[in-house]
């Protein structure tokens, strides 16, 4: 990330400035919003206390933490929802949607690399088990409504992070770039073979998110 340098002599920072050198690194960066399980992961929560190492700081004991998927999903997403805030009365909504995008690809990156590091293999089966799990269902209701060794295809009727988005009053384009857009980037990312393809969202207005994905090999 560049950093944001101002001399002795300026008295003011030029916030435009500040925000469009920082953004892509760190200002959204609690945007994993992909999977709903990936919180308790990322703070720690477990579902008990007991079994604490004597030795062990108070901030890393784990604590019993009761929430319903919403109020979780809410939030890991509050933070970010105001930031996007900051951006498009800075920037605008043609910035903050380009800058949204980068950082999404990234995530969306960096999920294949946590498969990929997680699996064996890199074939089509290995990465389509993840849409398998049931623990896609505390985020996402889904059907799959094709199923072979070269087209994975899901219907998804409910979306967790699209319904917070548009609680916020951020559905449309502004909700595509922060979170769907990663899912175009992590089937390549996972075996560059692969691909997904998806004309329909939630998080756009339409009454599902067609996914199709394709091994190309």
């Amino acid at each position: 990330m560049e950093d944001f340098k101002c001399s002795g002599s300026c008295s003011t920072i030029d916030r435009r400035g500040l925000l469009t050198r920082t953004v892509p690194a760190c200002a959204v960066a609690c945007l994993g919003l992909g999977r709903v399980e990936e919180l308790a992961a990322s703070v720690g929560v477990v579902g008990s206390t007991q079994g604490q190492g004597q030795g062990q700081h108070k901030f890393d004991a784990p604590e019993e933490i009761s929430m319903t998927p919403r109020q979780r999903g809410q939030m890991i997403a509050n933070g970010s929802i105001e930031m996007i805030g900051i951006l498009r009365e800075e920037l605008g909504d043609a910035e903050t949607i380009r800058l949204l995008n980068l950082f999404s690809a990234q995530r969306g990156r960096q999920a294949a690399a946590r498969q990929a590091a997680s699996t064996p293999q890199n074939d089509f089966q290995s990465f389509v088990q993840i849409f398998r799990s049931p623990q896609m269902q505390s985020s996402l209701t889904l059907d799959i409504v094709e199923d072979t060794e070269k087209v994975f295809a899901l219907e998804v009727r409910e979306c967790l992070w699209a319904e917070v988005f548009k609680a916020a009053g951020l559905e449309g384009e502004i909700g595509h770039a922060a979170v769907c857009n990663m899912d175009y980037h992590w089937p390549p990312a996972f075996n560059p073979a692969f691909k997904m393809e998806r004309d329909k969202t939630l998080m756009q207005g339409h009454a599902i998110c067609n996914h199709r994905y394709i091994n190309t090999a």
